[in-house]
This record gives structure tokens, sequence and C-alpha cells, in this order.
């Protein structure tokens, strides 16, 4: 079994929106711009092709063309991951194999879209994508969003078996996430563990252990400083940080729609340009407003950085 140089990521990493022109085709200069933006905001590392980014509303030449676009963009500035979907290994394998030569150094599994098998089905297809990447590779442990997900026990087993496991994308409560990092951690297993859920209970995940979070640019900016501040034991200012976005995360985190519909207008106004085509859930009037509200309560995207902390 081929064993890979450790990879050990911490920190805030951006997952990407997918956004559209007028011709609903993928805008690259909106895939420049949050790349740089989020890089000058403290992102530790870029992820794309995740659930932000529409996965499921993209077909496979325009997954290809996003990383594409990605890698060459980012070139080597800070550490770029692509969320692997497929429902066969060979389909992960491709997709993975296309990722690393065109610059990710680490890929995140998810599951196949069935959702009727037994859990060792799930674990043997991570660990038959696993034994074949060239990267570092995690997976995305999500039943709540995904429908399905390992248990403490089988990523236990799963990093013993593949030496090419070496994080995990988490998604649920701080409390749920905590548990799981204490029983990883019984178990020996220092695995690296990130949240997401859009940030939501941002500093209780920080104090669970997580090595970070995954989440969307639209607030990231003050995520990034929120994880800042903690980092450096700036309690006061990191809590600041974070009670001035959680109105916003709550609005944009109602369900994946309303995420990529407002969370990635928010963005977009934030650093200087408007969403042109929706292919999921189009905003309603009073909807735009509230938006609208919280972009303007956030301001132009890296603002905070001029603010005291």
């Amino acid at each position: 079994m081929t064993r890979l140089p450790s990879f050990s990521p911490r920190g805030m990493w951006p997952v990407l929106y997918a956004y559209f022109d007028a011709n609903n085709t993928l805008d690259r200069q909106a895939n420049h711009a949050q790349i740089d933006a989020t890089i000058d905001a403290g992102a530790s590392g870029i992820v794309i092709l995740g659930l932000a980014t529409e996965v499921n509303r993209l077909t496979l030449e325009e997954k290809q063309r996003f990383i594409e676009w990605t890698g060459e963009h980012i070139g080597g500035r800070v550490p770029f991951a692509v969320t692997i979907t497929g429902d066969t290994a060979d389909a992960q394998l491709a997709l993975a194999d296309h990722a690393v030569d065109h610059g990710a150094s680490s890929l995140i599994l998810q599951p196949p879209s069935v959702r009727d098998k037994p859990e060792s089905f799930y674990f043997d297809f991570f660990a038959d994508v696993m034994q074949r990447v060239r990267v570092p590779v995690g997976i995305q442990n999500a039943p709540e969003y995904l429908g399905v997900g390992l248990t403490v026990q089988s990523l236990v087993a799963l990093t013993a078996q593949c030496g090419q496991f070496q994080w995990l994308k988490g998604e649920g409560p701080a409390t749920i996430i905590h548990s799981t990092i204490e029983r990883l951690r019984e178990h020996g297993s220092s695995l690296p563990v990130f949240n997401g859920r859009g940030g939501q209970e941002l500093i209780d995940n920080l104090r669970a252990g997580c090595a970070g979070l995954i989440v969307a640019p639209d607030s990231f900016d003050w995520q990034a400083a929120s994880y800042s501040a903690f980092m450096e034991d700036d309690q006061a200012n990191a809590q600041a940080h974070y009670e001035r976005i959680l109105p916003s995360i709550v609005f944009v985190m109602q369900s994946l729609d309303a995420l990529t519909c407002y969370g990635k207008r928010i963005a977009a106004w934030r650093m200087g340009f408007d969403v042109a085509h929706d292919r999921g859930m189009r905003p309603t009037a009073f909807g735009l407003s509230c938006a609208r509200r919280f972009a303007a309560a956030l301001g132009p995207f890296a603002d905070q950085r001029n603010t005291d902390r």
C-alpha cells in the first residue's frame, strides 16, 4: 500500500460558489474573484466542488473546467482541495486524477448517491478509491446533508487501512463533532477534523478541537478574523466577530437552496459583482431585501481587517 507524506491541514478553508453568466455557463471571473478575495482574507486553503459549489448541478465537463480554472489561478499560493463525487470508484478516481493533474494537493470524497446500502458498502467504496489516489484524502461525513455516514469505529478502521486518509470533513452540531473527536482520540487517531455548516457555532467548534472549518465565502473574511483572534487567545474579539456575522449565517443556512441562492449573492455583492443566473432556487423580492441588508452589515469584503481587533 502506498504511504503518502503526512498532511495536517488547519485553519479556515473557503469552499467556492459556482457562478453562472447570463448564458448559464460558468463564470471564470467570478471564480477568480473569490480565490483572490479569500486568499487575501487569510484562507489557509481553498476547496471546490462541495455542496456550496452546487456540484449536483454541474456536468462532468463543468467540474473539470472548474478544477482547471481554480488550479491555474491559485498557482500554488495556498493548498487546493477538490471534493470528489461519482457513483463508481472508477468515476471518482478519474475525477481525482484530473484534479491532481491540475494542482490539487488533497481530495475530499463524497459517498456515491445510492442511499440504501449497509455501512460496509460505503467503507469499502471509500477504501477502494483511497488506495488508488496520489494525494492525501478526506471524506465528507455528513449524514444530515448526504443521507449516509460512517461511524467512529469505521473512521478509525479506515484510517488504519488507508494511509491516504488524512482528514475528515464533518457536518454537525459542535457537541456531536466534539464527541467524534474525543472518540477518535480514545482510539489513538489524530485525524484532523473540520466542520462546516456555514460557520454555525464557529467558536465552539474550535473549542471542541476542530482543526478548522470549511465554509462558503459570503462571511469568510469575518470568520477568518474570528479564527485568527481565537488562535491568538483573544477570546473577546473572536466572539465579537462571530456575533456580528451570526444573523447572516442563520439566514443563508436555512437550506442548501438558501445558501446557493442568497449566500452567493451576499458574497458577490461584497466582492463587487452580481449574480446573473440561478440554476437552483430563484430569489424572492423579500429574500433579496434581506440579503442586501446582511451584505451591507458585513461591508465590502475584507474591510473588517481595518477595524480594531
